[in-house]
């Protein structure tokens, strides 16, 4: 189902790539391409694999930052919510029908903190982290007027470096007070390490997480001793879910990546030593782009450059090709090494992004394709919401 169903008034090629029913061969470029047999194909494997893990699968909205994903994903994959990491965002998703909405992280301005408050009010359940004892008065102060709970997750730092307490006491400490405020309720735990999600080798991966599941381990019985239980103790992404799914302390996943892959996840080793773009997930989410120039016989130039996607993570990889070579960028250009001179002007090719998240994050639509055909189009929903 689009997410808009009215394209009325908008024109191919200037407000939007495509349209429902065109060919895949007509879609201009660059824009998102989402192939939609191998989205499927992710989402219910994940979501086969938290049911066998026993545990519940939160999808990472902020990956996508679209409604109709997430809506998929609930669908297919049996997906119980969202987290996403800014508050606007997190008001998308719950307007967009969203039912179960954490905001994954610290969340301290007075108008955003009001905001959150009133997220409940759109039907959406409302959690947030915390892990600073004076953002819990804040808190309950705006729960209190508007006559909402918002629930609180205690983050723990096990390891990424960046917000979270980092001893069990603390832990505690925070729960107690979450748990005595009007308006709020003590919901569990919050304990991502993100810092290994993309470290090549398995075994590498796996020393990180034991640290991680330990602290976790520790904080959730210190909890317990005090008669404080834990609803959610969420963390695990797309380079660890097996990890936590698999714990016996982890209760919720978080992954996001897995749906769409990209260049920089897809180069990961499973406990095998392959590739998890090669077996264990596909690619799904592409940067479709154009040839517009060959003056040069070695080399072509194509219509998506540093606009069109994010770079840090490193240059995107030709989809399908080994013959050529996604090599270098400037803002609207993509320079190809073409040796045998195989590309024509307007030949299209499908890009691989370094890193999905971002690159999302500039474009306004996902065009979804389906047997040569477009099937799809939907609007990336929380575009722009990084409030």
């Amino acid at each position: 189902m689009d997410g808009r169903t009215d394209f009325d008034g908008l024109e191919v090629g200037y407000d939007i790539p495509a349209l429902p029913g065109m060919d895949e061969a007509d879609i201009q470029t660059p824009c998102l391409v989402l192939d939609l047999d191998a989205l499927e194909r992710n989402i219910v494997k994940m979501g086969r694999f938290a049911r066998d893990m026993g545990v519940r699968h939160r999808v990472h909205g902020k990956m996508h930052k679209s409604v109709d994903v997430a809506l998929l994903q609930e669908r297919l994959g049996g997906s119980v919510g969202v987290c996403c990491q800014k508050v606007s965002e997190a008001e998308v998703f719950a307007r967009g029908g969203i039912k179960d909405v954490l905001v994954s992280n610290q969340v301290r301005d007075p108008a955003k903190i009001d905001r959150l408050a009133r997220i409940p009010k759109l039907g959406a359940r409302a959690i947030c982290c915390v892990d600073d004892l004076a953002n819990v008065a804040d808190l309950s102060a705006a729960a209190v007027k508007h006559g909402t709970t918002i629930e609180c997750l205690v983050e723990i730092d096990c390891g990424a470096g960046r917000c979270g307490v980092t001893t069990t006491p603390a832990v505690v400490a925070l729960a107690k007070a979450i748990a005595a405020a009007p308006g709020l309720r003590f919901a569990g735990i919050q304990a991502y390490q993100g810092a290994m999600q993309h470290m090549d080798k398995y075994e590498d991966r796996k020393a990180k997480i034991d640290i991680a599941v330990a602290m976790v381990r520790d904080a959730v019985g210190a909890l317990a001793a005090e008669g404080l239980e834990c609803d959610i103790v969420g963390g695990g992404g797309t380079g660890s879910y097996y990890f936590e799914g698999n714990s016996g302390v982890y209760n919720e996943l978080q992954c996001g990546s897995y749906a769409f892959m990209d260049a920089d996840y897809g180069r990961i080793l499973d406990k095998d030593g392959k590739r998890i773009d090669q077996g264990e997930w596909e690619n799904a989410l592409f940067i479709l782009t154009s040839v517009m120039s060959h003056a040069k016989a070695e080399k072509a130039i194509c219509d998506a450059g540093l606009k069109a996607q994010s770079v840090d993570s490193g240059l995107p990889v030709i989809f399908g090709r080994t013959d050529v070579k996604y090599v270098k960028c400037s803002d609207e250009h993509g320079v190809i090494d073409d040796p045998q001179g195989v590309l024509k002007v307007n030949d299209k090719l499908r890009l691989v992004p370094g890193h999905c998240d971002p690159t999302c994050n500039v474009h306004d639509w996902y065009v979804g394709v389906r047997g040569g055909k477009v099937e799809v189009v939907w609007p990336v929903s929380a575009r722009g919401k990084a409030y």
